[in-house]
């Protein structure tokens, strides 16, 4: 199994969270591979100016049946000798794909100060990427104070 690595940093313009959900990852599979992928690592945090007055930052993997605006993100393969991923990633949203009602797979809520690493104890517990075209996993925040970027980094199997 080939290891990859994606993060919002890598393409695009970090969008600014807000109080509605903002995709800043997605990996789908690709139309021409259709195969999975096992998220098994993410790394969240805020990367800019902190809110006046202390809030929360609410984190969340839900399925996504549709793709949106966004800009093209090419996974990293961790061994150079390793074939270009299947799945496609893109990054930082402009305008939101679909979000399949009550799919949440992962909800993380942390402080605007803190930064959080979330490891798969064993494949089992690992998020899985469907091999169903354009059907994937977004990684969104939100805010109810905190108006600045965040980096979300992804690390995956397939």
């Amino acid at each position: 199994m080939a290891l990859y690595s994606i993060s919002n940093t890598m393409a695009g313009t970090q969008q600014t969270v807000a109080a509605a959900f903002k995709t800043l990852v997605s990996l789908t599979a690709a139309t021409a591979t259709l195969r999975r992928a096992w998220l098994y690592e993410l790394e969240v945090g805020t990367s800019g100016q902190p809110a006046a007055v202390d809030c929360e930052v609410v984190w969340q993997w839900s399925r996504q049946t549709a793709a949106g605006t966004s800009t093209a993100g090419i996974p990293v393969p961790l061994d150079s000798a390793d074939t270009a991923a299947g799945t496609v990633g893109s990054l930082n949203f402009t305008a939101e794909g679909t979000i399949t009602a009550a799919s949440e797979l992962l909800t993380l809520a942390l402080n605007q100060r803190n930064s959080q690493r979330w490891i798969a104890r064993d494949e089992k517990s690992a998020l899985i990427v469907p091999a169903t075209n354009l059907a994937g996993i977004a990684g969104r925040v939100k805010s109810s104070a905190y108006v600045s970027t965040a980096i979300l980094s992804e690390h995956f199997a397939e």
